[in-house]
């Protein structure tokens, strides 16, 4: 640094003599040619050090490159222009200036690239499969915790710019200095926002909920579409959307159907009367269950799981590999199974049963 300002002052002395928009504009010229030079040479030694185009440290350094070379033609700007003297007394608010495009830059690059290495490992995630759980625990992981970074270094970008202002500082002392019922309040303000923040971290970390998860969510049968830094999208399967606070995953009861696995068991249930055969109505079950092409081949069972005063109660058990497939399955169980009874035993469908007693019959005689 302080070589770096002797030769500023050293050029600055040499150009003493020009007119003043000359001077300045040489040693302005001077410093980004400096500043594309060292641009360069640092972006060759990174190159040499990564070794290679291929992988996710040279993409990156590829995606850096443009906006590290306007970094460093801002940082040259921001600490040439200061030292000038410039007409108007211009370079305290163009050294300001470019001080703020400096750090608004650092802050944009930043959330580009962890833009750019989210993406790339989501892009390596296959969704389009059956058993995808680890990627959408991966997917899951990488989006909720890019849009907590994002938000994050926004914040911090904005503070950074603002505390570039000796009123803002001394505001920021004064705040300190109180902060006692300043701080509460700022804490009782951004406690929502908070809370959905620390939230979104935790369901990255824990995963209680994942992409494509099925939920029931008071009361509502869907998937989790979206998942944002501060809500939730869960998909109905009429196709409504419910938008859920991301602090509800944490702080209330829910039903994930896909937790560790996709694949899920689902009931039928008849009521039916007391004559019917009960054997060869599992014998039919079995035969329709392994001939759906929506059986994962896993589990097929039926039991008499209730036998009340009219009617006993059959419960169907299948399992299927995803929860649509469970309800397709269901649904073509109990159609084809009803429609069986119906064509061969008709009198195992419910009915109600009545007794005349003889005097009834002697009167209606």
């Amino acid at each position: 640094m302080e070589r770096a300002i002797g030769i500023l002052d050293a050029t600055r002395t040499a150009v003493s003599g020009w007119p003043d928009w000359i001077g300045a504009a040489a040693v302005l010229a001077g410093a980004l040619a400096v500043s594309l030079v060292l641009h360069a040479l640092s972006f060759r030694l990174l190159r040499r050090w990564v070794d290679t185009d291929a992988g996710m440290a040279g993409a990156s350094l590829r995606h850096a490159r443009r906006p590290m070379r306007l970094a460093f033609v801002l940082a040259a700007m921001a600490f040439t222009v200061p030292r000038l003297d410039l007409p108007w007394r211009l370079q305290g608010a163009l050294g300001h200036m470019f001080l703020i495009l400096l750090i608004v830059l650092t802050g944009w690059t930043a959330i580009l690239l962890t833009h750019h290495l989210s993406d790339r490992v989501i892009r390596r995630q296959r969704m389009d499969i059956d058993d995808n759980l680890a990627a959408r625990k991966l997917v899951t992981q990488f989006r909720v915790l890019r849009r907590t970074a994002t938000i994050v270094l926004s914040i911090l970008t904005v503070c950074a710019v603002l505390l570039t202002f000796e009123t803002v500082q001394d505001y920021g002392l004064s705040l300190f200095a109180s902060a006692g019922a300043a701080g509460l309040i700022l804490g009782l303000a951004a406690r929502p926002v908070l809370t959905n923040l620390i939230a979104g971290i935790q369901i990255a970390i824990t995963q209680p909920i994942r992409l494509d998860d099925v939920v029931i969510v008071d009361g509502e049968w869907g998937w989790i579409e979206e998942i944002f830094a501060t809500y939730v999208v869960v998909r109905i399967w009429d196709w409504r959307r419910m938008v859920v606070p991301l602090s509800y995953f944490i702080e209330r009861p829910f039903q994930n159907w896909t937790r560790e696995s996709a694949s899920i068991i689902g009931a039928v249930h008849w009521h039916l009367d007391y004559t019917v055969p009960v054997e060869e109505v599992r014998g039919k079950l079995e035969e329709i269950v392994r001939a759906s092409p929506h059986w994962d081949g896993n589990v097929i069972n039926l039991q008499v799981t209730e036998a009340g005063k009219d009617s006993i109660a059959l419960r169907g058990l299948m399992s299927a590999r995803t929860s649509p497939q469970a309800w397709d399955l269901r649904c073509e169980v109990r159609e084809k199974l009803i429609s069986w009874l119906q064509a061969t035993h008709p009198e195992a469908l419910p009915r109600v049963r009545g007794e005349l007693l003889p005097s009834a019959l002697e009167g209606a005689a």
